[in-house]
């Protein structure tokens, strides 16, 4: 462990999750039927946090954000604790309502739509980020690209997420960064002048791609070969000491020392899933658990892709995560999908 710290600290985008089953995401003045519809936390700070306690109770979480004085805000207020997260830095406004995010999953193909309202998420500043007291070891930052005043310039830095990664690092934080599908040109904007002051990168190919300039999926078809390149070149821009990219079929892992992993991902059977909602963050949890654990890259890798199947089972983000070993047995009883070799894989899941 890095000076004796343990923990992870999530700080950004927490809101609420009106999650949505529907046959099929229907085309502008379109009908599609919805058949189920949830409330739940979502967004990168909540469900990175909530995903480490359901992981491994034992782990220390704390958590940074923004809600508004009102019933979603205390909601959240109310999961983080149920939680067991830290909640001391979690602020109340009245200057907004809570961030929500309308999330319509498809039964037909499982991919995902989401609508949002800014609402708190536009209100946060740099000068919500105290890292002084902190103990954590880890920091999980996001959502560039959904935070008007983060996304913008503050004082001297091209914006404010350069601000926080600075004042996190000099703090004696490890960081990463979650991203969101925001239009590829915004995220290279927003995410390259961050890249000096990252240490660990894990994103999915199409934002991979986007940083690097590299186009990563045909025909909605993940390559992994250029998935590779794009990691590799996106590594020589910054500081991370490694940089991880998921995709439904597979995972890609490179090192700064030149150490590269690459996993296929679980076979999770179709009758099991019911939406990608969350996979995303599920992986990227499973993924710093090991590193927080000094795991090896590739035992990582593996979590990170059972977390993210497990998690395929709910159309929340967090409802079907189970403790870390529960996650490898499951994946262990479904497999995993043929050899990743140099051919393509379907982008439609996470």
């Amino acid at each position: 462990m890095t000076s004796g710290r343990r923990g992870i600290l999530t700080a950004g985008t927490w809101c609420v999750d009106y999650n949505r089953t529907v046959s099929h995401w229907p085309g502008e003045d379109g009908l599609a039927e919805l058949f189920e519809e949830e409330r739940h936390g979502g967004g990168s700070g909540c469900n990175l946090a909530v995903d480490i306690k359901l992981l491994d109770p034992s782990i220390p979480v704390e958590t940074i954000a923004l809600v508004g004085d009102d019933d979603d805000g205390r909601f959240l207020m109310a999961t983080a604790k149920a939680a067991g997260i830290d909640t001391r830095q979690m602020r109340t406004t009245e200057g907004a309502a809570t961030q929500f995010c309308d999330a319509f999953v498809s039964r037909a193909t499982h991919r995902r739509t989401h609508i949002f309202h800014a609402g708190t998420g536009a209100l946060l500043t740099p000068e919500h980020f105290d890292f002084t007291e902190t103990r954590m070891r880890f920091l999980h930052l996001g959502l560039p690209g959904v935070h008007r005043i983060l996304d913008s310039p503050w004082h001297d830095e091209p914006n404010g997420w350069v601000a926080v990664l600075k004042k996190a690092r000099a703090a004696g934080l490890l960081t990463n960064m979650e991203l969101a599908s925001i239009e590829p040109k915004l995220l290279a904007a927003l995410v390259a002048p961050c890249l000096p002051h990252l240490d660990y990168l894990i994103v999915n190919d199409v934002e991979i791609g986007a940083i690097a300039g590299v186009e990563t999926t045909r025909a909605g078809m993940s390559e992994k070969d250029a998935c590779t390149r794009a990691a590799e070149a996106v590594m020589q821009r910054g500081a991370m000491k490694l940089v991880a990219v998921h995709c439904p079929g597979f995972a890609i892992a490179v090192t700064r020392d030149g150490e590269h992993a690459v996993l296929p991902s679980v076979a999770i059977p179709e009758s099991e899933i019911k939406g990608a909602n969350g996979a995303g963050d599920a992986f990227a949890a499973g993924m710093i658990y090991g590193l927080h654990e000094d795991w090896p890259m590739s035992q990582s890798l593996q979590l990170a892709h059972a977390a993210a199947a497990a998690s395929l089972r709910s159309i929340s983000t967090t409802g079907a995560i189970v403790p870390w070993r529960e996650c490898l047995s499951l994946a262990q009883t479904w497999g995993v999908r043929g050899p990743v070799g140099d051919g393509q894989f379907p982008a439609d899941a996470y």
